[in-house]
C-alpha cells in the first residue's frame, strides 16, 4: 500500500502520540503537505498543546513558527543565536515596519535608519510611530530618491530571522 505525503505525516504523528507523551517532538511536520492538511495539522497541534502537551517543533516555515509557537529558538550553523518568546523577539528585532523599493538601489551614505535588505530586494525599516515614517520619507525625498513600492506592515519572524542572522 502506498501512502501520500500527507498520509505519511499523519501516520508519523499518530505513532508519536500512541503513548500520550507529555513532550512531543515534531520535525518539519508540514513539509511537503498541501495547504488544507497544513491547517489541519496546525489545529491539531494547538489542541494537543491546550490539553497540556509540550510540543517541540522544528520548521523552516517562519510563518508556521510565528502562528504556533510561544517561544522560538533560532539556530545559525547549529549555534543558538536567539531564544525568547515570539512576542519579545518580534518586539526586540522587528517591530512594525515599512517595506519599500527604490528606483535606484543605493541609500544615502548617512542614512539615519537601520535597514534590512530582504531577499526580494525590498528594504525594510522599523517604524515606531507616524513621525518616524514622516522622517524616513523626508530623508529619501531630500536625497532625491524615488520610492517605487511601499508597504506598511506588522513585525514578522522572517525579518527577525534575517536581522539575527546578519548580526551573527
Amino acid at each position: 500500500m502506498r501512502l501520500s505525503g500527507g498520509m505519511k505525516r499523519r501516520v508519523l504523528i499518530a505513532q508519536a502520540l500512541v503513548h500520550r507523551p507529555p513532550v512531543i517532538v515534531l520535525d518539519e511536520p508540514t513539509a511537503g503537505v498541501d495547504i488544507e492538511l497544513r491547517h489541519q495539522l496546525w489545529a491539531f497541534m494547538r489542541e494537543l498543546n491546550a490539553k497540556g502537551h509540550t510540543i517541540i517543533l522544528t520548521t523552516h516555515y517562519l510563518e508556521e513558527a510565528e502562528k504556533l509557537c510561544q517561544r522560538v529558538a533560532l539556530l545559525n550553523h547549529g549555534k543558538l543565536v536567539a531564544l525568547d518568546s515570539t512576542r519579545n523577539l518580534l518586539h526586540r528585532f522587528s517591530g512594525d515596519r515599512i517595506k519599500f523599493r527604490l528606483s535606484e538601489n543605493a541609500l544615502p551614505d548617512a542614512f539615519p535608519f537601520p535597514v534590512t535588505k530582504l531577499p526580494d530586494d525590498t528594504l525594510s525599516v522599523a517604524v515606531e510611530n507616524a513621525d518616524t515614517l514622516r522622517t524616513l520619507l523626508n530623508v529619501l525625498e531630500a536625497a532625491g530618491l524615488k520610492v517605487n513600492d511601499i508597504e506598511l506592515g506588522k513585525a514578522n519572524l522572517e525579518e527577525v530571522f534575517l536581522k539575527v542572522m546578519q548580526d551573527n
